[in-house]
C-alpha cells in the first residue's frame, strides 16, 4: 500500500523507522508539525520524523494547520491508501479523513476505550493500573473512538517510570502497526467497535498537577513521581526554590507529619498523609540530579517541605 505517515516526536520516528525497515510498503510522505523552537533557542529545528524522512529522501509536509487547503490537495496528488498517526499532535479533519481508501490508522497508548487522550500512560501509573497496552484503531471525528482494528496488552512495573513504559510500548505499538498494515492490505483486518463502558480519559499532565501534595498517601505520592517522569516531573518547594522528585518509593514506616522529612545515614524519608515515602533521586533548582541520601547530606538537618 501507499502511505503517508502522520507524526512528530521521537516515539513516531522510532515507529516509522520500524515500518521502513520491516514492511513492504510505500511511505510516499510524511505529515509532521512545524519546525520548532528547542530549549532556549530561537533556531527552528525539523521534529524528529521530518529529520528522519529528510534522510531517506521522502517527501515532509508540514503544515501550519492539518486544515489548510495546501495539504489536502497534496494529500489527493499522494493519493495514499492509508495513512498511519502515531503522536501527531493535532486534529485530523473530516474531509482528510475520508481521503485513504483505508483510512487513518492511529496507534494509541492504553486499551481502548481506556485512557483516551494525550496522556494514556502518564494516567494509567497515576491510576495504579497493572496493566496497559496498545490500541491500533481507525480515526474518527470524537477523541480516540474509532473502531479497533488490534491490540496488544503490555504490563506496567510497579516502579516503572512512565518514559520506560513509553519505551516498551513503543516496540509494541511499532510491530502492530506493521501487521495491521499488512492484514488492512490483504483483506483480513477486521474493524471492532469500542464500547460505551469503561470510558476514561488522559488528559495531558501540567506543571501546577505534578507539585506534591504532601497530605496524599505515599504509595499515591510514587506514583505521581514515576508518572511525571521524564515530563513535566513531580516537585515540591524547599527554602523558596523547586525541588524536583525523580524517583521515589513508598515505605511501610509512618514516622513522620505530612511534608516533615529526615536525613539519615542513607537515604532520606518524607512524611505523607499515610506512611512515609523515601527520595531515592532529586535534583535541586538549578543543578543536576542527584540521590536523595546525597541531597539528605547536603541538607543535615530535618525539616519540612514548603
Amino acid at each position: 500500500m501507499r502511505l503517508v505517515f502522520a507524526g512528530t516526536p521521537q516515539v513516531a520516528a522510532d515507529t516509522l523507522a520500524h515500518l521502513l525497515e520491516h514492511s513492504t510498503h510505500e511511505v510516499v510522505a510524511v505529515l509532521t508539525r512545524p519546525d520548532a523552537a528547542i530549549g532556549r533557542s530561537s533556531r527552528l529545528v525539523p521534529s524528529p520524523v521530518a529529520q528522519l524522512a529528510a534522510s531517506r529522501g521522502i517527501e515532509v509536509l508540514r503544515p501550519a494547520r492539518a486544515k489548510d487547503p495546501e495539504l489536502a490537495a497534496r494529500l489527493a496528488e499522494l493519493a495514499p491508501d492509508c495513512c498511519p498517526v502515531v503522536a501527531y499532535g493535532g486534529l485530523i479533519p473530516q474531509a482528510l479523513l475520508e481521503l485513504p481508501k483505508h483510512g487513518w490508522i492511529n496507534v494509541h497508548f492504553s486499551l481502548l476505550p481506556r485512557w483516551r487522550g494525550a496522556a494514556p500512560v502518564q494516567q494509567a501509573i497515576l491510576a495504579g493500573d497493572q496493566v496497559s497496552g496498545v490500541t491500533v484503531f481507525e480515526l474518527v471525528a470524537a477523541l480516540d473512538a474509532g473502531p479497533v482494528l488490534a491490540t496488544a496488552e503490555y504490563q506496567l512495573g510497579d516502579t516503572q517510570t512512565a518514559g520506560e513504559a513509553l519505551a516498551g510500548l513503543e516496540k509494541t505499538g511499532a510491530e502492530l502497526l506493521a501487521l495491521t498494515l499488512d492484514a488492512i492490505a490483504d483483506g483480513t483486518a477486521r474493524r471492532t467497535p469500542q464500547p460505551d463502558q469503561g470510558i476514561t480519559l488522559a488528559p495531558k499532565l501540567t506543571v501546577a498537577a505534578a507539585q506534591i501534595d504532601w497530605t496524599a498517601p505515599a504509595l499515591a505520592i510514587q506514583r505521581q513521581v514515576l508518572a511525571n517522569n521524564p515530563s513535566p516531573m513531580a516537585w515540591t518547594q524547599f527554602g523558596g526554590q523547586r525541588l524536583r522528585v525523580l524517583m521515589a518509593a513508598a515505605q511501610p514506616s509512618s514516622e513522620l507529619e505530612p511534608g516533615q522529612f529526615r536525613p539519615e545515614k542513607h537515604r532520606v524519608l518524607a512524611g505523607t498523609g499515610a506512611g512515609d515515602l523515601e527520595l531515592l533521586t532529586v535534583q535541586p533548582a538549578g543543578r543536576k540530579a542527584i540521590s536523595g541520601a546525597d541531597w539528605g547530606r547536603g541538607v543535615r538537618e530535618s525539616g519540612r517541605f514548603e
